[in-house]
């Protein structure tokens, strides 16, 4: 498989990143401490590129009509402006992914446009699938996620360090913005004033803002926000604490949490899925046959937190025992800087789920104690 790079790859360079792999990318892991990032993100800001991620267009007349048959969700009942989390699933519930639709003003009248947000490793899969799905609607599906990059800042100063970028007239398109909803907003990068996509949404359990940019213009935003953000204890943060901070926050990540073998209701995502909006969709009869049979709550495995009683932490892949039997694997686990103990996710047998149970985790042949707890680990303090 070929590298593919961001237009941020240069800027990540100059800031000493070490590199990973993801999804085909090379993305940075960390600049100089990876705990560094994370605490900055917790308590002033820190700065991702997110430029891996996919962005899919969806216009036309039968917009929203085609989202609510393509995607698990109601897109048709969100509000212009707001966004929705919502899963694509296969024809048989599995999860090919979860992704964010924002709904956009109208280009003109009589025309609904969406952007559709996939992960990084099944931005190419979503594209296509959204293209076979669009064969009976009057729809355009583009996918622009090569020419476009996307720059988080995260934290509790992400809102003072934006507004050092924007007009003072605008500040409250800013300021005013909800979570999960997205504006236009005139933002000074290299001398100019562009009008960016701006949402209010993360993968990090704080208040911060996603903003989309075409590549040519990607590194002259990253330098802004930096500069801007001097006086504020930004700073640029990798994977790695996007991995940390995501887990507190008990957010999925798919290929640990979410795959095609997992469907919604044992994943927790049951509320994703709209069973009763009048269309269908792919996946509906599976998932409406998988939610009756009791998968998550009486049948099958449910996606739970784990808490570590003693200080070493459970890896993905890890076992999970009662009393020496196998009841479970760990999708995602490692210690928690922020709460300063271990912390995991794991599907485990129904019948083990309920907070207060406490289960063994096989780390590497020694047994380790975690109870099961509810998610979030970590809930911002607003």
């Amino acid at each position: 498989m070929t590298e593919k790079y961001t237009a941020l790859f240069e800027q990540h360079k100059k800031a000493g990143a070490s590199f990973t792999d993801f999804g085909g990318w090379q993305m940075p892991l960390k600049y100089a401490s990876e705990l560094a990032e994370h605490h900055a993100v917790r308590n002033a800001a820190g700065l991702f590129d997110l430029s891996h991620m996919g962005e899919v267009w969806v216009t036309g007349p039968d917009a929203a009509a085609f989202l609510d048959y393509a995607l698990a969700g109601k897109l048709s009942a969100v509000a212009v402006g707001k966004a929705k989390y919502s899963l694509i699933c296969d024809a048989d519930g599995g999860i090919i992914d979860d992704l964010i639709s924002y709904r956009r003003p109208s280009p003109k009248e009589g025309v609904d446009q969406y952007l559709v947000v996939p992960n990084a490793g099944n931005a190419a899969v979503v594209a296509r699938a959204l293209l076979e799905r669009a064969a009976d609607f009057d729809v355009a599906v583009d996918d622009a996620s090569a020419e476009t990059s996307l720059i988080a800042i995260q934290g509790p100063a992400a809102e003072e360090i934006l507004l050092k970028l924007v007009p003072a007239h605008q500040h409250p398109l800013v300021t005013e913005l909800k979570y999960y909803a997205a504006v236009e907003v005139g933002i000074t990068v290299s001398g100019a004033v562009q009008d960016l996509l701006v949402a209010r949404t993360g993968y990090t359990g704080e208040d911060g803002f996603e903003i989309y940019i075409g590549n040519l213009d990607a590194a002259g935003l990253w330098d802004a926000l930096l500069e801007a953000g001097e006086g504020s204890g930004l700073i640029p943060a990798g994977l790695a604490a996007r991995d940390s901070l995501r887990l507190e926050a008990g957010m999925p990540l798919y290929g640990n949490e979410l795959s095609r073998h997992v469907n919604a209701y044992s994943a927790g995502l049951g509320p994703v899925v709209s069973l009763t909006k009048e269309s269908d969709f792919v996946g509906k009869e599976a998932l409406a046959s998988i939610k009756a049979a009791g998968f998550g709550s009486t049948v099958g495995q449910k996606l739970v937190g784990l808490k570590g009683t003693g200080r070493r932490a459970a890896r993905a892949h890890y076992p999970v025992l009662k009393d020496g039997t196998l009841v479970g694997e760990v999708t995602s686990g490692q210690p928690s800087p922020t709460l300063g103990y271990p912390v995991a996710m794991a599907y485990v047998d129904v019948e083990f789920a309920t907070p207060g149970t406490v289960l063994d985790i096989d780390l590497r042949g020694k047994p380790e104690k975690f109870e099961v707890v509810e998610l979030p680990f970590y809930k911002r303090t607003k």
